[in-house]
Parts: C-alpha cells; structure tokens; sequence
C-alpha cells in the first residue's frame, strides 16, 4: 500500500470534507431521493435520476477521501531541517530569464494549489526541485517551454 504524504493542514482539510459529506451532503441526498420517490414513477421522475447521481457522486468521494486518509503520512514540516529541498520545504526561486521570484511549498497533490503557492510533490517542476539547495539552478519542461529557475532560499517552517 503506497503511502501518501500530506502536511497536517492538508490532512485535516480532507477529514473536515468528509465530516461534512457524510454529516450533511450525505443526509441531505437521502432525503432528496425519499422525497421523489414520493412523487411516483420513477422511471420517468427527474428528480429521482438527479438525486441518484448526486448520491453515486458523493459515495465515492466520501470512499476515496477515506482511502487517502487511510493511506496518508502526516509529515510535520517544523521537524524537518537541513539544506535540501524535500516534501514541506518553503522555495524561494527566481526565473532565470524574467528575474521574477515565486514562492512555493512542496506539499501532497490533494492539498496543492498554485494560487496560494502550494505545489503538488508530482509536479515537474517539484519533482525537479528534489534534493536540490540554495544556488542550485534547474531546468523544467513546461507546456510553454523550458523555464530555468535559481533556488534562492529553502525553509522548513
């Protein structure tokens, strides 16, 4: 069984998902669906076949958030030090062509988002941070091409 790395903040987001799919989304479809069937046929009760759906969808999310859970490793990103880039590590990089700086934590893929600068460990671009350390310079492949980037600093914080 592959375990899955996650910070604590990730892995208590997923737990509050699933808290709230089956303390709510869950009772909530149930009772949608007894309430269409009260309205007779169902073979041709639009209501029902949406209510079904909506139930068949959060059945398996509710499975795979357990199964990621089940399968996750909590990893405490404020135990961790040292000078090279690993799951947690806080990256300052530079573009190397636009001189632009970025700001990333490698964190799991559930808990990524590019936006807030948290970037999934299978990404190309964490993926060739790996093991690197300040001064190191990478090479990525992107869909718009190669990127060349500087690491300026690495954090466990």
């Amino acid at each position: 069984m592959e375990r899955l790395p996650i910070t604590a903040g990730g892995h208590a987001k997923l737990e509050a998902e699933l808290r709230q799919l089956k303390g709510h989304a869950r009772p909530s479809v149930i009772q949608a669906i007894a309430t269409a069937r009260e309205h007779g046929d169902l073979s041709e009760n639009a209501e029902y076949s949406a209510a079904k759906e909506q139930q068949s969808l959060i059945e398996g999310r509710i499975a795979e958030l357990e199964d990621k859970l089940g399968r996750s490793e909590i990893i405490d990103v404020a135990a961790i030090t040292g000078n090279q880039i690993k799951f947690g590590a806080t990256v300052l990089l530079v573009d190397e062509d636009t001189d632009e700086e970025t700001t990333y934590q490698i964190v799991g893929e559930d808990e990524s988002s590019i936006e807030q600068g948290l970037l999934s460990l299978s990404a190309p671009l964490a993926r060739a941070l790996i093991n690197k350390e300040q001064g190191d310079s990478i090479e990525v492949i992107t869909p718009g091409g190669s990127k060349a980037y500087e690491v300026l600093d690495v954090k466990f914080i």
